[in-house]
């Protein structure tokens, strides 16, 4: 037990620039107490006693903001910042070393009692307000952005931002590196307008240069038709003076 909670504070103090010792996060870390007070319900929820769990479960939810199901499954080195909002599912599976923002919802898209939330890989970094809905798989080392609604699978080394969730890129990365830069985070359509306006301004200017074309076609076809009829006007003089041709 005291492993595990060594675990827990250092994974505050790694995830969290604003924790400055162990004793601060001991006392004044919600998201923390929140899962120690899970561990307490979960094993009695394993141990058949569901109702006892699910009071503690409320008072847990009363006390840190944090609402998680006595059922769910969460991984060692989890760490969730601020807390506040948080809600995991019952069949939810949280995998080791996961970042979870305050605001993120684990939730289920069905009235069957079946699996129905989401698997988070090892790793994982979840954003401000995210959602991620269903019966799905989220990859290690995977990073939702802020507010983002993910409802398919993910792969793993993946980021993923928007309504519904897109995969923006895929990285590599070995360890697990903290830096998911909330305001920095890419627009998959601002991209998409970006290039429709860019590829817009290169028709504009092949369209000018096929006017500008076009006009001095004409200007050459007007001299033509001019000198033809100076010729025929000369023709028709020199005939009628009996010149002939």
């Amino acid at each position: 037990m005291f492993e595990r909670i060594r675990e827990d504070i250092n994974a505050a103090l790694q995830n969290d620039p604003a924790a400055r010792s162990k004793l601060e996060v001991l006392l004044c870390y919600p998201g923390v107490h929140a899962l120690w007070m899970y561990r307490i319900y979960h094993y009695l929820w394993n141990k058949g006693l569901l109702t006892i769990a699910r009071f503690i479960s409320h008072i847990n939810r009363f006390l840190t903001g944090v609402e998680i199901h006595p059922a769910a499954e969460i991984g060692r080195g989890v760490f969730i910042d601020h807390g506040m909002g948080v809600v995991i599912g019952e069949t939810a599976v949280i995998g080791d070393g996961c970042l979870i923002y305050k605001g993120v919802v684990l939730g289920g898209t069905t009235m069957e009692k079946t699996k129905r939330h989401p698997n988070l890989g090892k790793k994982v970094i979840v954003g401000s307000n995210a959602c991620i809905l269903g019966n799905i798989t989220i990859g290690d080392y995977v990073r939702i952005g802020s507010g983002s609604v993910v409802v398919n699978d993910v792969p793993p080394h993946a980021t993923v931002v928007g309504v519904p969730g897109r995969i923006i890129e895929q990285h590599k990365k070995k360890g697990h590196e903290v830096e998911l830069d909330h305001g920095q985070l890419p627009d998959p359509i601002a991209e998409a307008l970006k290039i429709v306006l860019k590829e817009n301004q290169k028709l504009k200017q092949r369209l000018k240069k096929l006017e500008d074309h076009l006009e001095l076609s004409k200007k050459e076809d007007d001299s033509i038709s001019e000198a033809d009829s100076e010729i025929l006007t000369v023709f028709m003089k020199n005939y009628k003076d009996g010149d002939g041709i």
